[in-house]
């Protein structure tokens, strides 16, 4: 297993009153988003294809030198969210793969032909995944019947769901994000997410009340990225703004 850079109580707390999570394709995009104040890291190759799961040596860098959190995507490919047996045993090798590495989390998502959740599917993959929590992606928002869903999601044992609430961005499905935040009863965690930035960030938080938000910063610093400092701005303000409402609601 790959060995973290720095002591274990040296690392931030898991914890905060609010959570800020930043998608990184690049060790580079890591450190920035890790500088700007993100608290976690989901990792992954290809974002400008939504996202597939980067290369071991990729994971191993970013685990070396990043102190924060890191969830790894596990998705063989872009595209749909129904995988052949073939891509469905190479999800579990990556799985393996990602433990090794010292991931902390591990993000996935499997439907059926008919787009809803494959409980079976996904339920071998988080206990071969255990001790990892897993993160059930924007494969979610594909679903026919979100509320349904969430309940399958629920029985397959994932930790968290991130969502942007069946539309394109966060901001458009605020309304629904709060009935699943609702629905879950604590159950699971709700992560939105979805084209957030600093423009909008405070409407979803007023809108939401959810205590995760996920951003890739892709509306305001588009794929692919080359200005790092720009980028790490970009997570701070985002950063900035959960710290004030966290202040705010004490």
């Amino acid at each position: 297993m790959a060995t973290r850079r720095f002591p274990l109580a040296q690392l931030p707390p898991m914890k905060k009153s609010l959570l800020l999570e930043i998608c990184a394709e690049t060790l580079d995009a890591a450190l920035a988003a890790e500088r700007g104040g993100a608290d976690r890291i989901e990792l992954c190759e290809n974002l400008r294809e939504g996202g597939v799961t980067p290369t071991a040596e990729l994971m191993r860098a970013v685990r070396w030198q990043v102190q924060i959190p890191i969830f790894v995507m596990i998705r063989p490919r872009a595209g749909d969210f129904c995988y052949s047996e073939t891509e469905f045993d190479q999800m579990k090798g990556e799985i393996g793969i990602a433990k090794s590495a010292g991931m902390d989390g591990a993000v996935f998502g499997i439907l059926k032909g008919d787009s809803t959740v494959d409980v079976q599917r996904n339920s071998e993959l988080v206990n071969l995944a255990r001790p990892l929590p897993v993160t059930f992606h924007r494969a979610f928002d594909e679903t026919p019947n979100l509320l349904a869903a969430l309940e399958d999601v629920i029985t397959a044992g994932a930790a968290r769901i991130l969502t942007s609430g069946g539309k394109p961005h966060a901001e458009q499905g605020t309304s629904t994000i709060v009935k699943l935040i609702g629905a879950s009863r604590s159950r699971i965690g709700i992560l939105a997410g979805g084209g957030i930035s600093a423009a909008n960030l405070e409407n979803i938080l007023q809108a939401t009340h959810a205590r995760e938000y996920h951003s890739g910063l892709s509306t305001t610093i588009p794929y692919p990225r080359s200005d790092n400092g720009k980028f790490e701005a970009g997570v701070k303000r985002l950063a900035e703004i959960l710290k004030q409402r966290s202040r705010d609601d004490r």
